[in-house]
C-alpha cells in the first residue's frame, strides 16, 4: 500500500488528493437496526476502485479479488463518505488498487477512517477475456 505523503499518519488523516468518489449515506443505506449496511460502503469502495481500474485499463476490467475488509468505524446516515484509491501494483492483465473509506459526520470538520482494502481486477476484452493493460 504506497503513500506519496511519508508524514501523513495513514490512521488519523486522509490522502491528501482529491477521493475518487464522495457521497452521502441515506437511510436506504441502513440495515435493520439502522446502521449503514457494511455491503454498501464494500460497493462505494469497488465502484472507486473501478473506477481508477479501467481509466489505467483504458476500458473494461472486472473485480477478481478483495483483500483484508476490517471495518474499524461505523457509517451513519448522513455521514459524508469519502474513498481514495492508488494503484499498487501492475501485471500483465491485472492490477492492484488501495482503497481508503474516510466518513466525516455533517456536523463536523473531524474526518474519521472506516476502513481500507486491495481490490484486484483484470482488463477485460469484447471478447469477455482477458487483455493486457496498454
Amino acid at each position: 500500500m504506497a503513500d506519496d505523503t511519508p508524514t501523513r499518519d495513514r490512521d488519523r488523516h486522509p490522502p491528501e488528493e482529491a477521493p475518487v468518489i464522495r457521497t452521502v449515506a441515506m437511510p436506504a443505506d441502513t440495515n435493520p437496526a439502522g446502521d449503514i449496511f457494511g455491503g454498501w460502503l464494500m460497493s462505494q469502495m469497488d465502484l472507486a476502485a473501478g473506477n481508477v481500474a479501467a481509466r489505467r485499463a483504458k476500458g473494461r476490467c472486472a473485480t477478481i479479488s478483495v483483500e483484508a475488509l476490517t471495518f474499524l468505524s461505523p457509517v451513519h446516515v448522513g455521514d459524508e463518505v469519502s474513498l481514495y484509491a492508488d494503484i499498487v501494483h501492475t501485471g500483465r492483465t491485472s492490477l492492484a488498487i488501495h482503497v481508503e473509506a474516510w466518513r466525516r459526520p455533517r456536523e463536523s470538520e473531524e474526518c474519521i477512517k472506516v476502513t481500507e482494502a486491495k481490490f484486484t481486477f483484470v482488463a477485460i476484452g469484447e471478447d469477455g477475456k482477458s487483455r493486457a493493460l496498454p
